[in-house]
């Protein structure tokens, strides 16, 4: 049975300025969704899930089922803040949603087979579908997970600080913990971090997560029950997020392995406005090398 790729496209774009899951960077109008979908499919995916908020769906629809009708299997999720709430009542100060890992319980539904889960604002590389399509075919089962993981200097932006998940490995170099550090940025041919916590300078080689999980489909279950105590002590909270990570820390103290898998695949995003020429640049470069067509489906 062939995996499945969840794309996380819910979230509010607050610090880009716009919903930039469906700008167009290709050549053709392509999204970086379009070349992720691609990747994927190609690396040997089966289905595709789209988690959305419930009023883009006509959206995506149009963007999408053109190009992917009779390509491959795909189905819409949606995440809205009043699911899995087991009744609780959503704060009036509250209008954003509940975070990546509820992102992912909202995906419960439509996932059966072993998934990866990916940003849609983000270009991970084929390679890294390819290195996600057989750990999930071959190594995943309800004990073995995986992230997908970068060297830090090949994730960070030159036009502000990033936020990344920072990878602790434990003496087989599986994932022991992912730290998320806040302001990472280049201070001449240093890597500085303005958060307050040390160290306060990290290697270019630092493992990190950009948020590419590999998981066995009983993982829900733990996404519902941690959902659950979240939803307990931090619904009062108007910014509180309920995080992948989180998730993924509960699953190694409860003795699960989360295998660290690295790419050679060049990573780019589009945290600010200023990054999108860059990618374009970059889209670019790798149609010129062959790694791409100018028309990614194909007219």
């Amino acid at each position: 049975m062939k995996p499945t790729l969840v794309i996380l496209a819910a979230g509010m774009a607050s610090r880009y300025g716009s919903m930039k899951q469906v700008e167009a960077f290709g050549p053709s109008g392509e999204t970086i969704m379009d070349y992720s979908i691609a990747d994927a499919v190609k690396a040997g995916f089966g289905k595709i899930v789209f988690l959305i908020r419930e009023q883009f769906e006509d959206n995506f629809r149009k963007l999408f089922a053109s190009k992917l009708d009779g390509k491959v299997e795909y189905e819409f999720a949606f995440q809205e803040l009043d699911m899995y709430l087991d009744g609780a009542e959503i704060p009036a100060e509250r209008t954003k949603p509940w975070g990546t890992g509820h992102a992912v319980l909202c995906t419960k539904k439509v996932v059966s087979t072993p998934f990866a889960v990916i940003n849609a604002d983000d270009f991970y590389g084929f390679d890294a579908f390819k290195k996600a399509a057989e750990f999930l075919t071959t190594d995943c089962n309800e004990k073995t997970y995986a992230v997908i993981s970068y060297p830090l200097m090949n994730t960070l932006s030159e036009h502000g600080t990033v936020n990344r998940g920072v990878c602790g490995l434990d003496e087989k170099g599986n994932l022991a913990s992912v730290v998320e550090r806040i302001g990472i940025g280049l201070q001449g041919d240093k890597v500085k971090v303005d958060d307050g916590l040390q160290p306060d300078e990290l290697s270019k080689d630092t493992v990190v997560s950009m948020n590419f999980w590999c998981f066995h489909p009983s993982v829900y279950d733990l996404y519902e029950k941690d959902f659950k105590a979240f939803i307990k002590e931090s619904i009062a909270v108007p910014k509180s997020e309920f995080l992948i990570p989180a998730v993924v820390d509960n699953f190694i103290k409860e003795g699960g392995e989360v295998k660290v898998v690295t790419t050679s695949a060049q990573w780019f995003g589009v945290t600010y406005k200023e990054d999108a020429p860059a990618v374009q640049k970059q889209l670019n470069d790798l149609i010129e090398q062959g790694a791409y067509s100018t028309n990614l489906w194909g007219a």
